[in-house]
């Protein structure tokens, strides 16, 4: 018998294609099917969620004024202070007790002005925290009560919990390590999946080489017989000629077919994306991450772009935003200095315009993030993720008009659409009140 020879070896290759691609493509489904973005980190705006607030100058364990201060004091407080430990500022653990409300109230609306009156207690607040001054809010007394009373609710959780062993201080380390368990069962779980495709694979392979080698010994076995006749030995002998194929007209006709069809495909993207900027992602004159101020330590958005949910535009913050947190951490950072040079010259730090809407486009933050509830990842993708901001959405008009026909309005408790959405059902048998159906697809709503 002749050695053994692999003169299938073509075959092999093409099953041993035919089984990466499948594995690849359970690959890709394991990829798409993965969860969205987590969006904590950035918070709507406290004026688009909060409850009413108490009545001014009462605390209350009320459920609705606790989750009212709760997002008011993570859009203005959380910056600068914790409940139970010095960040910044003090500690506002049972500040209530420490301070009547009559105090408070006017201490958060303008400490500055309590300290020049001579207030004992504002003077020694503030020369024990360096005479750092802190900022005056445009909150009403309702709004301060219900910070409070959301303060004196986290006041009262006990420090020590034994049996999970976290503590009020250490609630989110805690919290951090269940999720990062979490995570990690998940990778091993993810890992265990991948171990499984590699055998899967493996096994395959080793199937194929024993079938080809089977063949080929049958092949070996069957030529070594006398009682074969001719059209048995040709087949035989038989091998598949590849240059059948690319020779053939058919197949060289398809190749030029699919090659013009690429390239006036590529042309006609490359056509539709003149002047679209999607993925634009210039160096700004300081190194600013969101990951770590919005996603790390969940600065509320509305914090440095103050106007986001109250004014057609978001804003550009000014120095004098940073330095309410900088002018006690990170002082020393290179970057950090940056924004000293620039207070010490009083020149305005040279952000670099990321989003930018033509001219002829009218576009309002406050109608889309106050009324219409909108959260900043809609529109710029996973900003609590990025190091350096990028533009994430196209940003172009037949992508704001998909939104607005699947954008649903929120017309619950607001009488001026209770006759429009009955007209609308009673014409389209149920479907949702989109924007659309409010007109917001006709051309002045943006073009005027």
């Amino acid at each position: 018998m002749d050695s053994i020879r692999l003169r299938t070896l073509p075959h092999f290759f093409l099953a041993l294609f035919l089984t990466f691609a499948s594995v690849g493509r359970a690959s890709a489904q394991d990829v798409g099917s993965a969860p969205d973005v987590s969006k904590e980190g950035v918070v709507p705006g406290a004026a688009a969620q909060a409850a009413p607030a108490a009545a001014a100058g009462t605390t209350t364990g009320d459920a609705a004024a606790i989750a009212a201060g709760d997002a008011l004091y993570k859009g203005n407080c959380a910056q600068c202070h914790a409940i139970n430990e010095v960040v910044v500022g003090p500690a506002l653990k049972d500040v209530h007790k420490r301070r009547p409300i009559s105090w408070l109230i006017p201490w958060i609306k303008n400490s500055s002005k309590m300290v020049a009156s001579g207030d004992e207690y504002s003077v020694k607040i503030f020369n024990q925290y360096q005479k750092q001054q802190m900022p005056s809010f445009a909150l009403t007394d309702a709004e301060i009560t219900s910070i409070v009373s959301y303060i004196a609710a986290e006041s009262e959780k006990p420090s020590q919990v034994t049996a999970g062993g976290a503590t009020a201080g250490n609630a989110g380390q805690v919290d951090g390590q269940e999720a990062a368990g979490a995570g990690a069962a998940g990778t091993g779980a993810g890992q265990y999946v991948d171990l499984l495709l590699i055998v899967l694979v493996v096994v395959l392979i080793v199937l194929v080489v024993t079938l080809v080698i089977i063949a080929n010994i049958m092949g070996d076995v069957l030529k070594g017989r006398k009682d074969l006749d001719g059209r048995d030995v040709e087949l035989l002998d038989q091998k598949f000629d590849f240059s059948k194929i690319y020779k053939s007209n058919l197949v060289r006709g398809l190749a030029v077919g699919l090659f013009v069809l690429v390239v006036l495909y590529e042309s006609v993207q490359g056509v539709m994306a003149i002047g679209l900027d999607q993925g634009y992602q210039p160096t700004q004159p300081i190194a600013f991450s969101h990951k770590l101020h919005a996603g790390e330590n969940q600065i509320n958005c509305a914090y440095c772009h103050t106007s986001v949910y109250k004014s057609k535009s978001a804003n550009i913050p000014s120095a004098n935003i940073c330095m309410n947190c900088h002018s006690q951490i990170k002082t020393e950072s290179p970057e950090i200095k940056k924004i000293y040079r620039a207070i010490e010259r009083k020149q305005p730090i040279q952000w670099v315009r990321v989003h930018n809407l033509p001219d002829l486009a009218y576009f309002n933050h406050s109608q889309h993030t106050q009324v219409g509830g909108i959260e900043c990842q809609t529109c710029h993708g996973p900003i609590q993720n990025m190091e350096v901001v990028y533009q994430y959405s196209p940003l172009t008009m037949g992508w704001c008009i998909n939104c607005h026909r699947e954008q649903p309005l929120n017309t619950k408790g607001n009488g001026y659409y209770d006759n429009l959405v009955k007209l609308h059902d009673a014409a389209n048998q149920g479907a949702a009140f989109t924007v659309s159906s409010n007109g917001g697809t006709e051309c002045s709503k943006c073009h005027y």
